[in-house]
């Protein structure tokens, strides 16, 4: 058997109908499509979204795609191994993070994870605290302090 001997097996491979294409095609009158209404029209199928002119399923119930939490507040994730740059007993804020480069700005709320381990005991000012952070800052001589956070809302527009 050589590459261009190959063939499919009878029965296998079915040419498509053409509809449409007068009564020489071996569908004469309405070419296979019924009588008459929407489906025998040409471009007469609508989508999945067409539910007949009634208000689409996915217009009913806008709530079914989700929503935005104004309230949901975005926090700056810094571990435990980036802490390893600072000397021991120095207080660790906001501000110190963004001198320092370690995070972008000071004005974002800032969270402390609990990645690595720290082996100096330093002052920690953030708005959230890990569990196991806290008890790794603690552990080594440290002190935490949770910062308040306000979510500014203003008008839009």
């Amino acid at each position: 058997m050589k590459l261009h001997e190959i063939r499919s097996p009878q029965g296998a491979r079915k040419l498509r109908k053409r509809v449409g294409r007068g009564n020489s095609a071996g569908q004469g009158k309405s070419a296979g499509r019924g009588t008459k209404g929407q489906s025998s029209r040409s471009g007469g199928v609508k989508g999945p979204y067409f539910e007949g002119g009634q208000l689409p399923l996915v217009r009913r119930l806008p709530f079914k795609r989700g929503f935005t939490n104004i309230f949901k507040v975005n926090y700056v994730p810094v571990n435990l191994v980036r802490l390893k740059d600072f000397s021991a007993d120095t207080e660790v804020s906001p501000q110190t993070l963004a001198e320092a480069g370690i995070i972008k700005s000071a004005s974002l709320p800032v969270a402390i994870l609990g990645h690595g381990d720290l082996d100096r005991p330093l002052v920690v000012k953030a708005h959230h605290i890990s569990t196991s952070a806290r008890t790794k800052i603690q552990e080594a001589g440290g002190s935490v302090e949770e910062l308040p956070w306000q979510v500014k809302r203003g008008r839009r527009g």
